[in-house]
């Protein structure tokens, strides 16, 4: 191949690569940057909330959006992560492309005098001389222009990696006191209003003669003496599209079979460690404490003979009785943050889950439990 043709076979390369680059728009930077901004957003809405009326609604919003944050954080750097080493590796494998190419556009910038551009055989050689050059100078520019955009990338990328742990850390810092605080506001405020008092011996009884979730969910009644005045009025027109109670994606759906092979009627949400868990609709808490083997439960009541059980809480707010607004918090999952230096490992190597906690949720009308994703927005991982 004469050096006409591989000049132009390298500026259709070039220009592949660079079309390629554009459709990219170093999308794992820039998902990275907004992450980071996310838990600058939420630390300033932390202190916002400490002073706010509402301290238990200005903290739960906070302490989800550090959980936004963070989980942002986590998947942006590990993109960040894929596509530095993409990068690195496509850059190795063309050292000596880019040496030459290099060597080429060096010598090109010595070139100053006109006369180095005269050919031995004259006016005629010379004249197709310039014609290689001039076909010459665009593939070499547009190769120089691939290989700044690649090198500006990668230099963004390592920056984005180095700042992420001061990112992470602030944020697990932010969001611990965040929870902290909501304890502490919860444990503070006003008693809510409540629909009825409970009976504990009632509630014994029933606890200790029910064998299974529905036979105990079925006979609620019992606590509250009936049914009780409805919260929603209007809850039908909002089925299937009411807000997961927690971040995270659906593990196992209802009626899927464990590893026991037990199927059960709800479906079983992978969360983060002590991630929150908030009220979808405004509701009547039926219930809520240990029940079965379910540990922590809590049953929300929205409308007559609708109930919402989540179960698998580590901490749970609030009394049987209570009336709570949408998106109300309601407990906390179990488990414990994971250390700065741990997430950054399960990012650099890209094995490792953070979603280490499971929350079960079932809907029950009228006694029968029903699919919960007829209610629930669940096309999105939070």
């Amino acid at each position: 191949m004469n050096l006409r043709a591989c000049f132009l076979a390298a500026a259709t390369l070039a220009l592949a690569w660079a079309l390629h680059l554009q459709a990219q728009e170093l999308a794992p930077a820039a998902a990275a940057e907004a992450a980071l901004e996310q838990v600058k957003a939420a630390e300033t809405a932390l202190e916002e909330a400490k002073g706010g009326r509402d301290r238990v609604a200005a903290l739960s919003q906070t302490v989800q959006a550090f959980e936004n944050g963070l989980g942002a954080v986590r998947s942006g750097q590990r993109r960040v992560t894929i596509r530095e080493r993409e990068l690195s590796l496509e850059l190795a494998a063309q050292e000596e492309e880019i040496a030459g190419l290099l060597s080429v556009l060096l010598a090109r910038g010595r070139s100053g005098s006109p006369s180095l551009f005269l050919h031995p055989e004259g006016p005629l050689g010379t004249a197709r001389a310039g014609m290689i050059v001039t076909e010459v100078t665009p593939a070499l520019s547009l190769q120089a222009a691939e290989l700044r955009s690649k090198l500006v990338e990668v230099s963004t990328l390592r920056q984005l990696q180095a700042s992420a742990e001061g990112t992470l850390q602030k944020g697990l810092t932010g969001v611990q006191t965040a929870r902290a605080e909501l304890n502490q506001a919860i444990a503070d405020r006003v008693e809510l209003p409540k629909r009825f008092i409970e009976d504990p011996v009632k509630t014994a009884l029933l606890i200790a003669t029910s064998d299974t979730l529905d036979s105990f969910a079925t006979s609620l009644w019992q606590i509250s003496g009936g049914p009780v005045e409805n919260v929603n009025e209007n809850i039908e027109a909002r089925k299937g599209s009411l807000l997961m109670p927690v971040a995270g994606r659906i593990l196992r759906r209802a009626g899927e079979a464990d590893a026991a092979g037990i199927k059960r009627e709800g479906i079983l949400i992978a969360t983060r460690p002590r991630a929150l868990v908030s009220s979808p609709v405004a509701a009547t808490v039926r219930y809520q404490g240990p029940l079965l083997t379910f540990g922590n439960v809590i049953i929300l009541e929205p409308q007559n003979g609708l109930l919402l059980v989540f179960a698998g809480l580590d901490v749970v707010y609030g009394t049987t009785g209570d009336v709570l607004v949408e998106g109300a918090p309601v407990g906390l999952m179990g488990g414990e943050d994971a250390a700065v230096g741990e997430i950054l490992t399960q990012v650099e190597n890209g094995a490792g889950s953070d979603l280490s906690e499971t929350l079960y949720l079932e809907v029950r009308e009228d006694n029968q439990p029903v699919n919960p994703e007829s209610w629930f927005r669940s096309e999105k991982e939070n």
